[in-house]
């Protein structure tokens, strides 16, 4: 079941060897849905409803891209709609302006697109990853590693805090008003808990404060730490920090809806506070493609290698994706429909993108949209919940 520019993956050589005699975790490979365990059936209702979600004059999205698997093999690959669809967002008919025919840019299964707070995984790994060096303390306090971000240091606040949303920082900051790198840094580094530290609210600003302190203990950028110790290992050779020339367009970014005036955007990355602060940030920023992410859900549920790579020990992916969750979400029925309730872990992004891995059935689902070309609007994820639960039934039906 592959779309537009579908993938081969090469089979898994047994002779290939890890640091150690242990044998390579095995490669992704396409193949059919017997191969992978999975209800055939099942998985072409999943192909055709998210074929149907870039359909009509409102769809979900304009485009989008689907993989899903079991194990080694990607039983779906499939692309619908478009990359690029709409030339500007009109507000006097709230509708896009479409592109003439030709000019559109039609979606592949290798098109990258702006992942949003898909972002924050990877920095939650480049954080384990520390922790399993022994370079950072799980229940440290910041102010331990940043003494000059008073506030957090003054009410005690904790790496685990950070990376379960826990802190009491509120969701996030104007940090896109402010008119130079120093405004913003002094911003971050005054920013008090204004809820209660140990009750979860979601904030970007947990995970701008990870950054922080991983580039404090290592000395360096949170770009080159996913790289080095992630994307490169792995092979991801399309996830980055943007720029991302040929990603996915998003949003024609305006006043009153946006926080900026930026114009319809593509291959920039979305997020106003990220741009703000150059593209690279612990909460936005990366741009990747449904198989690199299938590989990053793949070496998670093989316990952190993937070919001759190990970027986890399979305790520390434990202790990554062990409830509450450290950067990923467990267990939520709202976009993993019926894979949630026995530990599936994910994750999900502003401009239409999630992912979910499942180690109790040892399945991934990676679902990419821009559902916020030409212009964001209340999220809606039940698409993302369906998708999920259509996963879940293959595994049942199989």
């Amino acid at each position: 079941m592959r779309g537009r520019g579908g993938w081969g993956y090469p089979l898994f050589e047994r002779s290939r060897e890890l640091g150690g005699g242990e044998l390579s975790a095995p490669r992704l490979r396409s193949d059919t849905p017997e191969k992978a365990g999975l209800d055939p059936g099942e998985l072409r209702h999943l192909v055709r409803e998210v074929h149907d979600l870039t359909t009509g004059q409102r769809p979900w999205a304009a485009g989008a891209v689907v993989a899903a698997g079991r194990g080694p093999v990607i039983a779906v690959a499939e692309a619908a709609g478009w990359a690029v669809r709409y030339a500007a967002y009109d507000p006097k008919t709230d509708r896009g302006a479409e592109l003439p025919p030709r000019a559109r840019v039609p979606m592949t299964v290798d098109t990258p697109f702006d992942l949003a707070s898909l972002t924050k995984l990877f920095t939650a790994v480049a954080a384990v990853q520390q922790i399993e060096r022994g370079t950072l303390g799980i229940d440290a306090r910041v102010g331990a590693y940043l003494p000059e971000f008073r506030a957090a240091a003054e009410h005690g606040i904790t790496v685990r805090q950070l990376l379960t949303h826990t802190s009491g920082l509120r969701p996030e900051l104007p940090l896109y008003d402010c008119p130079d790198d120093a405004t913003r840094l002094a911003m971050l580094r005054a920013e008090p808990p204004v809820g209660v530290p140990g009750t979860y609210t979601y904030s970007d600003l947990n995970l701008l404060l990870l950054q922080h302190v991983l580039e404090r203990i290592t000395g360096r950028r949170l770009d080159a730490l996913v790289h080095d110790g992630i994307t490169r290992p792995l092979g991801m050779t399309s996830t980055r920090f943007g720029p991302c020339p040929g990603a996915a367009a998003t949003e024609d970014q305006r006043r009153p809806w946006a926080k900026a005036d930026r114009g319809m955007l593509r291959g920039e990355v979305h997020d106003e506070n990220a741009w703000a602060l150059g593209g690279v940030a612990g909460h936005a920023g990366l741009f990747s493609t449904a198989r690199d992410l299938a590989v990053f859900c793949r070496t998670l549920l093989a316990g952190g290698s993937y070919g001759p790579a190990r970027i986890l020990g399979p305790d520390f992916v434990e202790l990554l994706l062990t409830p509450p969750g450290l950067g990923f979400a467990v267990d939520q029925p709202w976009f993993m429909g019926e894979l949630a309730g026995r530990g599936a872990a994910g994750h999900t992004g502003f401009t239409g993108t999630s992912l979910v891995l499942d180690p109790a059935t040892d399945t991934y689902l990676v679902l990419l949209a821009n559902t916020v070309h030409p212009r964001r609007r209340p999220p809606d994820n039940r698409p993302r919940a369906r998708a999920a639960t259509r996963l879940a039934r293959a595994v049942r039906g199989s």
